[in-house]
């Protein structure tokens, strides 16, 4: 090993050593309690029980207590909410988030100053966006359904968040209104890397602007594009506080996140909880790989 291996090892030492306490320990930690029997009052009475938290008439998955299927239980609830999040609002996300990008990368007069001003929901934290979102979308005093009301669009009031055929469509709206800047930003950013010449020759051969989108924008852009959603999916996978603050975990909305929340700390199951939480871990991962096979997606150049 010569010296500048040797002082890069050096240096990459300590952010080494604080992963391996903050996240690799817990992680680990984690996947042994789900294979235990273990309350959150007496962690040390810990019981190994293998996959009865997994698998059998206690288990998350091929639970013969099932009555309704696997989709109706709690799990699969929790999975099937996930994923229609996830979908809906990343779809969303990708294609207003392309729309907006490409109107900020034109020339026009206060445009960095607009460029700012759209990362503003991003900035917010995501409890305060959900906070305030859910009061805008009271029943009674939120001012959505005011302004409903006033343009004769609902004759009544609609409790947004609480109503089961409204609820995870109002959390979705309000994950787009947030991230959509995001999107945005990493599209923008592969937006200004592409060559200025194809533009001007397509723009002297008369070439429609949708047609030089379709085939010369999108094709360039298409591998930052992927991993803006690719990134973007995972973090829509794990969520946890924006349906958290604004539905309060209800059935409906539940996340895997969220019913991993309810089951290790209200319930205080943490043997169960932790099986559910290293099951999300592998549903992440596996929906991961999936993506990237499917879409052929360079994370790195070899």
């Amino acid at each position: 090993m010569n010296n500048r291996v040797r002082t890069a090892w050096l240096f990459l030492a300590p952010m080494l050593l604080l992963m391996a306490v903050v996240a690799v320990w817990p992680l680990l930690r984690s996947v042994w309690f789900a294979f235990t029997e273990t309350n959150i009052n007496n962690l040390a009475a810990s019981r190994f029980i293998g996959l009865e938290n997994f698998i059998g008439p206690y288990g998350l998955f091929f639970n013969p207590n099932y009555a309704d299927g696997f989709w109706a239980s709690d799990w699969g609830t929790a999975i099937r909410n996930t994923f229609q999040f996830a979908f809906v609002s990343v779809a969303l996300e990708t294609l207003a988030g392309l729309g907006v990008a490409l109107l900020l990368n034109q020339e026009f007069k206060g445009r960095t100053l607009v460029r700012t001003a759209v990362l503003v929901p991003w900035a917010i934290p995501t409890i305060v966006s959900a906070k305030m979102w859910a009061w805008m979308l009271h029943d009674q005093f939120g001012v959505v359904n005011q302004l409903l009301l006033d343009w004769g669009l609902i004759a009544e009031k609609i409790a947004w968040t609480a109503d089961a055929s409204t609820a995870m469509w109002s959390v979705v709206a309000v994950d787009v209104w947030k991230t959509t800047p995001f999107m945005a930003l990493l599209i923008l950013a592969a937006l200004q890397t592409l060559p200025k010449d194809c533009y001007e020759a397509a723009r002297v051969d008369g070439v429609h602007p949708l047609r030089v989108f379709w085939k010369v924008t999108l094709p360039l852009i298409r591998q930052p594009l992927l991993v803006a959603v690719v990134f973007r999916l995972l973090d829509a996978l794990r969520v946890f506080d924006l349906i958290y603050v604004l539905t309060s975990n209800d059935s409906s909305t539940i996340s895997m996140s969220g019913l991993v929340m309810r089951e290790m700390v209200e319930a205080g199951n943490v043997g169960f909880g932790s099986a559910a939480s290293t099951s999300l871990f592998l549903i992440i991962m596996l929906s991961a790989v999936v993506f990237l096979r499917a879409t052929r997606v360079k994370l790195a150049e070899q």
